[in-house]
């Protein structure tokens, strides 16, 4: 009997290495990239040891065979992705040209349009044939920018190797592409290598087109199951749990109890931490060096493990932007004996945005806590403006405090929600007003400031936002109602409400006789959990933000003790409220860059920022003195917004202090942070038409040369335009001077011209040039012809020059060649001034007039 048991683990040992070989084989071969990803497949996979070579044979094999058909074989998980590397979106604006990808995929109205412009210039240079051939197909590839899959597509999923400039596509549908439209490879990259390939050799090209991984390539990736079905919904693993991600935003926190942001504008978030330091992070991610309030002094907390003294709570006024107004709830002791929990108001400080005035403490309240335990903390101001504060039932054990206990007695402020108004005082001498509706004010037995009651210790409560189109469910309270020993729930506050504690925890009775009283009437939870699941919930907020819409309406807690993330999603039909199993995603889920994929398992805390998006804070070790607290940010890895909806504008902070930045520690799934490059797609402007074929008529002489002179006229810079405007208005200007002003400036000009031909003998044989003779030649360069004319006035123009330059303008009078200048030049240097103006003056009427002319005449200049 051993040695049979010897021989079957050893042949079970053989079956295993050579199942192992073969599965690797086959699955190189048909999925590279591993899409035969079975629970099985891998299982077998880790556990295979090196086969024997020595025991090979048919019956080893039939085994293996028959154990290969065993091997379950799941379809392609899909994992989209855009080129951005983010996930796909739905597009706000329809698309008019990849219109297929206008319900789900990876691009907006602006980048549909520029692939748009692309294809069009592509077009415009083939033929008509070439059009009707292939106009289809190129357009089918070029919107692969937009695919959902556009990152697979381009092999830009892995941040370590190149991004294609063409997607991939499957061998058949590439083969009918080159044969239809192989000539536009050109027009569609600058791969050298891949336009010369197209041109030479058809099967090579498309081995080079095509991906390893087949669920992928176009058009296959249209046709597989496990891509396209639930495209754009939230990922289930096989048990039906939502796969999320997370993004590190904080760490290095003592504790960190609440996060919360002051409803200015400026999307800081405030984190407090246990031992009563509440740090500011602005929304670059960094701290700034100062606290803004430091309680640590008057705070009661130890670094016991679990203790649930400190500071609790906090909640900014709702004119906080105006009034600089906000509470805290912490513990606090007197006389080393009596303990209490302490509601005060305090302000900002009048010189500092960033810090509170140490010595605005007003103290609102004061509760004496009979034990450690059941603190409760929490505060938060309705959209009634009314202050909320939720206090624990006193400590100890089945809430022991006379006949029916804290909770149930409406005379105590324990166990209790409670609803005060904060902006003004009560002639009693209260810090605080009573609502006049709280329900009951009118009840002689009953504390007025009391909303709601039967609670045992409320950790952490939140205000429904409500949907951001239909604005459902706004204003509702939502909190996590931590339980004795069997179960923790999940309540919605209502005015005036019984919450059932001593009597019932959760929906099982607690106290029989409490639980037998006919005039409990309380209201159940929306959501109970044993403790099989979780010890200690903590509250959480039902999402609303803009980044992630999959997850609007879903309200996302935890658990402390067990570190489980949970849901519920509410069926508005009947009300009812269903769990929905939070998961962290996979590697291959959570690939984008910057994600992680795993949390510290103690959830201490939710939290919500100005823009409606959704954070936990969890430590390693709960105590008070471990700075192992870290803030994550959930993100769902399925769907995003579109481009540009979420963006925020957040009013400028004046920071007077240092600020340290932001250093993420976690491990993020991927190994690099870097993002993949992918060089911008090539947009080909063509000023000109294509080769002239032989069917075509040749255009004449003479209007090639018309289109290359409209040509050059177009491509003249504008600078030069701009010289010309100058040189206009500077001789406008001159133009404008006075007579006396003209002739005296000529005089000038003449007189230092005269007296350099004085220094300067002339050589013999040669006639000095004339001064006089170079003003109509500036003139003329500074007024340019028009370019769009034929060449007909072209010749005009060439000869006019001509006629300017060697014509040149003379007085009446010719000087001798080598005679010197006068004694006298003044009388004459008048006399050659004012003749000269005149002659300029002619010069220029007719250099304008003839630039106005559709013809343009030779200018004529007489001899004298």
């Amino acid at each position: 009997m051993g040695d049979s048991l010897h021989k079957g683990e050893e042949t079970l040992r053989v079956i295993r290495g050579q199942t192992a070989k073969m599965t690797s084989k086959w699955n190189a071969a048909l999925h590279p990239s591993g899409a035969l990803d079975g629970a099985f497949t891998h299982g077998l996979l880790r556990t295979m040891e090196a086969p024997d070579s020595s025991k090979k044979g048919l019956p080893e094999f039939i085994l293996i065979a028959s154990v290969m058909l065993l091997v379950p074989v799941r379809p392609a998980s899909g994992h989209p992705q855009c080129l951005d590397f983010e996930p796909p979106f739905k597009p706000q604006w329809h698309l008019e040209f990849c219109t297929q990808y206008e319900d789900f995929g990876c691009c907006d109205q602006k980048t549909d349009n520029s692939i748009a412009e692309r294809y069009w210039d592509i077009i415009d240079q083939l033929e008509v044939g070439g059009q009707e051939l292939c106009a289809d197909m190129l357009k089918e590839i070029m919107c692969q920018d937009c695919s959902p899959y556009a990152a697979h597509l381009f092999d830009a999923e892995d941040p370590y190797t190149p991004v294609r400039e063409l997607p991939g596509l499957c061998f058949g549908y590439c083969s009918e592409f080159h044969s239809k439209c192989g000539h536009v490879v050109k027009f569609l990259t600058a791969n050298r290598l891949l336009r010369e390939t197209s041109e030479r050799d058809m099967t090579t090209f498309c081995s080079m087109m095509d991906l390893s991984d087949q669920d992928y390539c176009y058009p296959n990736v249209l046709k597989s199951p496990g891509l396209n079905s639930n495209l754009g919904q939230v990922v289930e693993d096989p048990r039906g749990c939502l796969q999320l991600c997370l993004t590190e935003v904080a760490n290095g926190l003592r504790n960190p109890v609440l996060m919360l942001h002051s409803r200015d504008e400026t999307h800081r978030m405030f984190i407090a931490e246990q031992v009563g330091f509440i740090w500011v992070y602005l929304p670059d991610g960094s701290r700034l060096e100062q606290p803004f309030l430091d309680m640590s002094g008057e705070v009661l907390t130890t670094p016991w493990l679990g203790d649930e003294r400190g500071f609790l709570g906090m909640a900014f006024h709702p004119n906080y932007r105006d009034n600089g107004r906000f509470f805290i709830y912490y513990s606090i002791q007197f006389n080393s004996k009596v303990e209490k929990i302490r509601i005060s108001e305090m302000k900002v400080s009048a010189s500092d945005m960033n810090m509170a005035d140490p010595y605005s403490e007003r103290v609102i309240l004061e509760i004496e806590e009979p034990a450690a335990n059941h603190n409760g903390g929490q505060l938060l101001f309705g959209l009634d403006d009314y202050l909320y504060i939720f206090t624990g039932d006193g400590g100890k054990a089945g809430d022991p405090f006379g006949k029916y206990g804290n909770s149930q007695n409406k005379s105590a402020l324990l166990g209790k929600v409670l609803r005060i108004d904060v902006d003004g005082s009560d002639p009693g001498g209260l810090q605080y007003r009573i609502p006049p509706d709280n329900p009951f004010i009118e009840d002689p037995d009953a504390r007025p400031e009391v909303f709601a009651y039967g609670v045992r210790n409320m950790w952490r409560c939140s205000v429904d936002r409500g949907d951001p189109v239909s604005r459902y469910g706004r204003g509702r309270i939502f909190c996590g109602d931590v339980g004795q020993n069997r179960y923790e729930e999940i309540d919605i506050i209502e005015k005036g409400g019984n919450y059932g504690w001593r009597a019932k925890e959760g929906f099982e009775c607690y106290d029989l006789k409490l639980c037998q009283n006919s005039s409990l009437n309380d209201i159940l939870p929306i959501f109970a959990y044993s403790h099989h699941v979780g010890k200690s919930v903590t509250g959480g907020y039902v999402y609303r933000g803009c980044e992630s819409p999959n997850l609007n309406g879903l309200y996302i807690f935890g658990d402390f003790m067990s570190g489980r993330i949970m849901a519920l999603e509410e069926d508005r039909m009947t009300g009812v409220w269903q769990e929905r199993s939070v998961c962290m995603g996979d590697k291959k889920t959570c690939s984008f860059p910057g994600l992680i994929n795993h949390y510290h398992k103690f959830i201490i805390s939710f939290a919500e920022d100005e823009a409606g998006e959704l954070y936990f804070l969890a430590t390693t070790y709960p105590s008070s003195s471990s700075p192992s607290g870290t803030v994550f940010k959930f993100m769902d890895p399925s769907r995003r917004a579109p481009p540009g909806k979420c963006k925020q504008k957040p009013l400028p902070v004046k920071v007077k202090g240092k600020r340290f930045p932001f250093a993420p520690r976690e491990l993020t799934v991927l190994d690099t942070k870097e993002k993949p490059t992918r060089p911008p797609p090539r947009k080909f402007k063509f000023t000109t038409k294509p080769p002239v074929t032989s069917n075509q008529v040749k255009p004449t002489t003479t209007t090639t040369t018309t289109t290359t002179t409209t040509t050059e006229a177009k491509m003249t810079p504008t600078s030069s335009a701009v010289k010309l405007k100058l040189a206009d208005k500077e001789a406008s200007r001159k133009n404008k001077l006075k007579p006396e002003k003209k002739n005296r400036m000529l005089n000038k000009q003449e007189a230092k011209k005269q007296m350099k031909t004085k220094r300067v003998k002339p050589k013999p044989n040669k006639q000095p040039k004339k001064t006089a003779a170079k003003k109509p030649v500036v003139v003329k360069d500074k007024i340019k012809p028009k370019r769009n004319q034929t060449n007909t006035e072209n010749l005009d123009d060439q000869r006019a020059s001509n006629s300017l330059k060697d014509n040149k303008i003379h007085t009446k009078r010719k000087s001798p060649p080598k005679k010197a200048a006068p004694k006298q030049p003044g009388l004459k240097i008048n006399k050659k001034a004012k003749e000269h103006v005149g002659l300029v003056n002619k010069a220029m009427i007719n250099l304008n007039v003839k630039s106005n002319r559709t013809t343009r005449p030779q200018l004529q200049v007489k001899r004298k």
